[in-house]
């Protein structure tokens, strides 16, 4: 008479084990999530005012690429999806509805309509301990005027860069608290003011500031409302900008690479306290920063 058969005994993994087991799926799925996130995060499409919007122009495979405006401006072209994209910068006071794309191709051009949507940001008040910074005096409002002609003809730069498409893989430029989302109507000292057309981040005096993806240093300068400031080009017509800064350590024409300090951050111009303020530019529009970042798991 054979022995009977005798099933192994499952052994319940100890607490520790277990614990151990799951953290390290909970990374796996982290880890899948931020690859995921790399691959389409940056930058994400809002069809909203300050937003960006992604417009098909043409196959992937169609040659030469497709050239494209809007409003008169050259706008980005790039690879994404199997085809030729336009990343349409647009505007803060853009009105909502149909718009168009005018598309330029070895065949001709073309109209293609977009749809905007309306989008309604909140209010900020901000007080400011110096009144002069709101209510300027003649000289001080002759300055601001000239730089904000200097600054205008900056966000309209436009530069191919044939064979090398822009970096559109941006980080953070320095790590700290969002502390003034891009949209919000602003309230100095009890007084309307233009809308803020930037991301404010949080940061001691002396804190190192990054340029946001690879580039060149287009201009510097230190301006009334802007203080210390550095424009990075990105190519085909997408620039950053760091302002307040405390010190400034490139040069016009200087290359850099993604994540690349380029200065201090501090309190220079127009600012309640140091932090850093940071925009992003597309076809001269100022569009929302956060739409090239990462969205937090």
């Amino acid at each position: 008479m054979s022995a009977p058969t005798t099933r192994p005994r499952r052994v319940a993994p100890a607490p520790r084990a277990l614990h151990a087991q799951k953290t390290r799926m909970r990374l796996c799925t982290l880890l899948l999530l931020c690859i995921s996130l790399g691959a389409t995060a940056a930058p994400r499409e809002a069809r909203v005012p300050g937003g960006v919007a992604y417009v098909t122009l043409a196959p992937a495979d169609a040659a030469p690429a497709p050239q494209a405006r809007f409003a008169g401006a050259p706008v980005l072209v790039t690879r994404r999806n199997g085809a030729w994209q336009a990343l349409v910068g647009l505007p803060l006071d853009l009105p909502a509805g149909e718009h168009r794309l005018e598309v330029l191709t070895p065949s001709g051009t073309q109209a293609v309509a977009f749809t905007v949507r309306d989008k309604r940001y909140p209010e900020q008040r901000i007080t400011l301990k110096n009144q002069g910074m709101v209510t300027l005096a003649p000289d001080d409002a002759a300055r601001a005027e000239r730089e904000i002609e200097e600054i205008r003809a900056l966000k309209r730069h436009w530069q191919a860069a044939p064979g090398q498409a822009p970096d559109l893989d941006f980080v953070r430029p320095a790590d700290g608290r969002l502390s003034g989302r891009f949209g919000l109507r602003r309230v100095f000292n009890g007084e309307p003011r233009a809308p803020h057309v930037g991301l404010d981040i949080a940061v001691g005096r002396g804190t190192p500031v990054k340029s946001a993806a690879a580039g060149t240093v287009l201009a510097t300068g230190d301006y009334f409302f802007n203080g210390k400031t550095v424009f990075v080009d990105h190519g085909q017509g997408l620039l950053s900008m760091y302002c307040h800064l405390e010190r400034i350590d490139v040069r016009p024409g200087e290359r850099l690479a993604r994540a690349q300090a380029l200065g201090r951050s501090g309190a220079s111009g127009r600012a309640s306290g140091p932090h850093l303020h940071w925009s992003v530019i597309l076809n001269g529009a100022m569009v929302d920063p956060e739409l090239f970042l990462a969205p937090p798991p």
